[in-house]
């Protein structure tokens, strides 16, 4: 084994008479090297230079190594050897960085942070920077538990279910086009709100709708009593088709924006406050009195939103029939829209994604985390307003 004090002195003869900023990465070097050598030793039968019988290969020589630590990027002289193989028990053959800087790019990418700027970010903690293509790589290891995740058997019954999709930017065959990342967010029997699903398709069609609603359900999706969602006609269908028994509320949000692409801009305000006092009524028979009052009155004014208020009065006052307490939360998308929004903050920073998977990927990461705080924070739904709810038994969606 090397002398080690020999090994200190040369440090000191380099540092001379005062040490320099990054010591710490000389101090480092110096104990890697020695490690490295006494495992060399170990492994040949002899010390370096030293002649014994029972020696089983020779050195040949070193080859360079970058090294990345918490305290920067650190240049290794990695023995080799003329027959047979060496590899540091130090550093991990798997990957070029310590598991505490994978995690660093980790979460760097799951908030958001585009690859370029992980790039200028490895550099701020002391690193020799990082390609794009070893991000990627690193950040390919979020797959395992994502998939995991995504894949999970729901256990809870669920009483409320929300549907949405949101659309980033994806490369695919050579193409920048946008896709569907739909998500399902739903509350438990107990109150909980809790991610169900996400996937990333082609297009918001029918039939994606149809596919990820049956996966949900055969992970063991059951108990559905209320489904919220826009009113994207493939998305009704697929609903009307798997998850039969369950009611249906049109996301008054959306349509209010539809009435507002048929009102002019000066009776904008009058004609919304028309519309929401429906849904500030006390009860069911008092909301659909309204309703009918609200239609009468627009009938002379704008027919056509007369047309879309009695067309749409047993979707839009699906809520009606369930607690009043939740009301506010049941009667539109913007449980899950506020959840969206952030999705859609994080994939802004990283513009076009490279592939469907690295979409999955982002998409997949960030919901999981939130699903994880939301099952150990308060509960969304107070568990007394529940029973109410729930079925004594539930019963599979089909």
């Amino acid at each position: 084994m090397a002398d080690p004090r020999m090994a200190v002195q040369r440090l000191l003869d380099k540092w001379g008479a005062e040490p320099p900023e990054d010591y710490t990465r000389d101090m480092v070097r110096v104990m890697a090297e020695l490690l490295m050598d006494a495992e060399v030793s170990a492994l040949t039968g002899a010390e370096r230079y030293e002649r014994n019988q029972e020696r089983t290969t020779y050195r040949n020589g070193y080859r360079e190594r970058a090294w990345d630590t918490r305290v920067g990027t650190i240049g290794l002289r990695v023995p080799e050897l003329r027959q047979g193989s060496y590899f540091p028990t130090l550093l991990d053959p798997r990957r070029r960085a310590e598991q505490a800087m994978v995690a660093v790019i980790q979460e760097a990418y799951v908030n958001g942070v585009s690859t370029r700027k992980v790039d200028r970010l490895v550099k701020s903690l002391g690193m020799d920077g990082i390609s794009k293509s070893q991000v990627s790589r690193l950040c390919e290891q979020l797959d395992e538990a994502v998939t995991a995740w995504r894949t999970r058997p729901l256990t809870e019954p669920i009483v409320y279910l929300w549907l949405d999709a949101t659309f980033p930017k994806v490369r695919m065959n050579d193409r920048v086009s946008s896709m569907a990342a739909v998500v399902a967010m739903g509350v438990t029997a107990t109150g909980r709100r809790v991610i169900l699903g996400v996937d990333v398709g082609q297009a918001e069609s029918g039939a994606f709708w149809l596919d990820f609603l049956r996966s949900l359900v055969a992970r063991g999706l059951t108990g559905v009593q209320l489904v919220m969602s826009d009113a994207h006609e493939g998305l009704k269908g697929a609903i009307a088709a798997v998850l039969a028994g369950a009611a249906w509320q049109r996301c008054r949000v959306h349509f209010m924006r539809n009435v507002l692409a048929r009102v002019k801009k000066a009776d904008t305000t009058a004609v919304m406050d028309l519309i929401r006092s429906i849904f500030v009524q006390p009860d069911e028979a008092q909301c659909r009195a309204q309703l009918r009052t609200v239609t009468d009155r627009l009938r002379g004014w704008y027919p056509v939103v007369a047309d879309m208020l009695e067309e749409a009065e047993a979707d839009l006052l699906a809520f009606a029939t369930f607690p009043k307490v939740h009301w506010v939360k049941i009667w539109s998308t913007n449980p899950l829209e506020r959840l969206n929004r952030e999705i859609r903050r994080r994939i802004d920073v990283v513009g076009i994604f490279p592939n469907q998977k690295a979409t999955i990927r982002l998409i997949g990461a960030l919901l999981m985390e939130q699903d994880e705080e939301w099952a150990t924070g308060k509960r969304y739904m107070s568990p007394q307003s529940m029973p109410s709810v729930a079925r004594a038994e539930a019963t599979p969606s089909q």
